[in-house]
């Protein structure tokens, strides 16, 4: 099959011919349809989390993937073959990713593709959907109240503001550019510029302070959310781990096919919505990891496979 891979930490990702991955007892084999692209996979090609995750080399790259079942291992029976379904596909190692023509992923990963998305929607949900969704209930956004995201408008913020929004928060969303203020609206956020002056800024728009807080930017943002947050364990952090120290979260997202079905009634009912900024096929890659770099990407990126 092709794939993504590299060789070593720091290689510049490119096409190679890799055998198919083996199913275990509890996997299933993957034809990939989309794989969403994250700046986290370009950090682990670069060896950010080598001191945690053993790496194998050739590493395909790649967590995200909405495809169709083609093999089930011979302990599955919630998934068969032809299924379409979505997955966040990290495991406890680095070895197996989605930047492929296949990849074999642990059931428990797994969940149904809704039929409300497209396969480039599906295949960019799982690991931002899933970060946003998991965040929110750490802190415990389940109806009413108001929440302050930072960042609302970026790959993990959009959702968030999406899923706070269908609970019935009011979402104040922080944004570095006049610009994208339609956008957080069109989200479901009342926009706030971010920089020098935030908190007064915030206060001025909920003086009693704001029931709960989400960095998904990191600099400052933490620090912020503690001068406008009423109770300071409400605040969450996907980036900053000093928000432990305040009593509040540290939120590392992990696969879960549950939380997958979750995301899926909300695009079904019309309330999330995946925004695909640009499409790239496989052998583009790495046009597509230069994109990401720039950092001013609104939207995902997402790698198709005919």
């Amino acid at each position: 099959m092709k794939a993504v891979t590299i060789d070593a930490y720091g290689e510049t990702p490119r096409l190679s011919e890799q055998p198919l991955p083996k199913v275990g007892p509890d996997s299933v084999l993957v034809r990939v349809r989309a794989a969403g692209l994250n700046p986290v996979d370009w950090h682990v090609a670069g060896g950010a989390l080598d001191p945690m995750v053993y790496a194998y080399f050739p590493l395909t790259m790649g967590w995200d993937v909405a495809g169709v079942v083609e093999r089930v291992g011979v302990g599955v029976s919630e998934f068969a073959v032809g299924d379409e379904v979505i997955a966040y596909n990290r495991q406890d190692f680095a070895h197996i990713g989605t930047w492929a023509e296949y990849t074999a992923v642990p059931v428990r990963s797994l969940a149904p593709k809704s039929q409300a998305m497209s396969w480039p929607e599906a295949g960019g949900l799982p690991l931002a959907g899933l970060t946003a969704y998991q965040a929110l209930g750490a802190v415990h956004v389940e109806g009413g109240g108001t929440v302050l995201i930072h960042a609302a408008g970026g790959g993990v913020g959009g959702f968030a503001t999406q899923i706070a929004a269908s609970r019935g928060a009011r979402v104040i969303g922080t944004t570095s550019r006049t610009e994208s203020f339609p956008f957080l609206r069109e989200l479901g956020a009342e926009p706030v510029l971010s920089g020098d002056g935030l908190a007064e800024r915030v206060r001025e728009m909920a003086p009693e302070g704001v029931d709960a807080a989400l960095d998904f930017l990191g600099g400052d943002a933490v620090a912020v959310s503690a001068e406008v947050v009423k109770n300071p364990a409400r605040i969450a952090s996907v980036v900053d781990g000093s928000v432990k120290a305040l009593g509040g979260r540290y939120v590392w997202v992990h696969p879960s096919g549950r939380d997958l079905r979750e995301l899926n009634a909300l695009a079904e009912a019309g309330s999330l919505r995946v925004h695909v900024n640009r499409e790239f096929p496989l052998a583009e890659a790495q046009q597509a990891v230069e994109l990401s770099r720039t950092g001013k990407v609104r939207g995902k990126i997402v790698l198709t496979v005919p």
